[in-house]
């Protein structure tokens, strides 16, 4: 029967905690201690849950029953009392500071700088399109997994599932700099793997063509294994090495200053030199504090006096979705060679020079390490922006 004022005044604690139902879910929670909590059951979505009314007698039992029928009435409009309760919470002391976009925008402030202007405009495009319309204004404790996969199935469902996976990844990222900054507890984004489909490409004859040669660079991008196995195959493309060469790259070679590799070739043993264009450059950056101090850029899992097994990029080239018909570790090289020479209409004497290939001019004479090297760093670093941009424009579709 419901409770009445005095059944509450006469209920004595007991050793045990016990529960006085009133009607509606609604129950007055007597602890051995003798205070005498409201409580309110119901359940949303499913699942049985709890919301706390107040004490009494601070809060007299016409007081309970109007705050249940307020939750009530909120549940009959498909809103979760406790989310609310939980966002008023939130809401008292806090700032805009505390408001996902705010954080956002401060962390795309701290780390922008060092990164390429096309990775820059992508990253500042998908927060202000797909992310801050949907979840900016709440505070970060206050979105859940499904909330921010609801973000991403709307881009999935226009098509860019590479685009999904992208700004799941910029996501996480700045729950995880609200987390370091003290301004939120978890990152949901970590809730999601697995939830999105992979991308995987299909019925690539070769990968000489832009379009198919932009998903793979995005599925590269959105690569979930370790993060000096994504640093070789986003690099990959980049250097278009050989394979070997690559994996055994050492730090004592990489010149950060002067933004150059040099190496002794393994098949010629002659020496070769890389330029490194600026978004070669980011990733080197970002690897160094990791594998710096050791001998390899891209150490053995087991040992880091060990390079990567040689199998790696390609086994990673299987995760993301490619046969072996489809993309090998080498074929980065027959990418870049095709592209360069058919899309931007580079010579193929400094192609070749870049491939470290035996080229020799005509009275028979090898050229140098060093031969057209200006018209090679031009080279790198206009085939680094013309990879930014076709991924970019495979994203916006």
């Amino acid at each position: 029967m419901p409770l009445t004022a005095t059944s509450i005044l006469n209920a004595k604690p007991s050793s045990k905690a016990r529960k006085l139902f009133d009607e509606r879910g609604l129950y007055l929670l007597v602890n051995p201690r003798g205070s005498k909590l409201w409580r309110f059951k119901y359940r949303f979505n499913g699942k049985e849950k709890l919301l706390a009314l107040g004490a009494f007698p601070e809060i007299s039992l016409k007081q309970a029953r109007d705050r249940r029928e307020k939750a009530r009435q909120q549940l009959a409009n498909g809103i979760d009392p406790s989310q609310v309760r939980k966002t008023e919470k939130l809401a008292q002391g806090k700032i805009a500071g505390d408001t996902f976009e705010f954080i956002g925008r401060e962390w795309f402030n701290k780390f922008s700088p060092t990164w390429s202007p096309s990775h820059l405009a992508r990253v500042k495009r998908q927060l202000e399109k797909d992310l801050y319309p949907w979840i900016g204004s709440s505070h970060p404790d206050l979105i859940d997994a499904p909330t921010l996969l609801s973000c991403l199935r709307r881009i999935e469902s226009r098509g860019a599932l590479v685009s999904a996976h992208r700004v799941r990844g910029i996501a996480g990222q700045v729950f995880r700099y609200a987390i370091a900054t003290g301004r939120a507890t978890r990152d949901p984004s970590n809730d999601l793997k697995g939830a999105l489909p992979p991308v995987k490409g299909k019925n690539f004859a070769a990968i000489t063509d832009p379009e198919k040669a932009a998903i793979l660079l995005n599925a590269i991008d959105n690569f979930e294994g370790t993060f000096v196995v994504k640093c070789a195959l986003q690099l990959s493309p980049l250097i278009f090495a050989r394979p070997g060469e690559i994996r055994h790259a050492q730090w004592k070679d990489i010149d950060l200053k002067k933004a150059e590799w040099r190496y002794l070739v393994t098949k010629t043993q002659t020496e070769h030199i890389v330029p490194l264009s600026s978004q070669a450059m980011n990733i080197l950056n970002e690897l160094h504090p990791l594998t710096g101090s050791g001998k390899y850029l891209f150490p053995s899992i087991r040992t880091p006096l060990r390079p990567m097994s040689e199998n790696t990029i390609n086994a990673s080239l299987r995760r993301i979705g490619f046969t072996k018909e489809e993309m090998t570790a080498h074929g980065f090289r027959a990418m870049a060679r095709t592209i360069l020479d058919e899309e931007l209409g580079f010579r193929p004497e400094i192609i070749e020079h870049q491939l470290a290939h035996a080229v020799k001019d005509p009275n028979g004479r090898a050229y140098n390490r060093t031969a057209h090297l200006p018209q090679r760093k031009e080279m790198m670093q206009s085939w680094a922006d013309f990879l930014d941009a076709i991924k970019n424009k495979a994203l916006d579709y």
